[in-house]
């Protein structure tokens, strides 16, 4: 199974969560709101998870090998990077204001 397209829909600067990504597979299969989240060992992703009657979180969907795992990590902060850099190029462009 391949990665196709890893699109980071929302980038947030304030708290600890700081992108919602979907991330597509073989073009045929996506999944939505896996999550960059600021943890006290830098960024880790979370996968996309449903509230139980406890207030535990079950994910709904994940990867059973840590292989698997990596694989969708690096993919995400390679596009997650690449869109960070973009948005700092395009702060640097931007014309001061007066």
């Amino acid at each position: 199974m391949n990665i196709t397209d890893v699109r980071i829909r929302k980038v947030g600067d304030d708290g600890k969560m700081k992108a919602v990504v979907s991330v597509t597979f073989d073009d045929e299969f996506v999944v939505h709101d896996i999550k960059i989240i600021e943890g006290q060992n830098g960024l880790f992703i979370a996968m996309p998870s449903r509230k139980m009657g406890e207030g535990d979180f079950r994910d709904i969907a994940h990867p059973l090998t840590s292989e698997t795992r990596n694989r969708i990590k690096e993919a995400i902060f390679a596009e997650y990077d690449k869109v960070l850099a973009e948005k700092e190029k395009e702060a640097v462009e931007a014309p001061a204001e007066v």
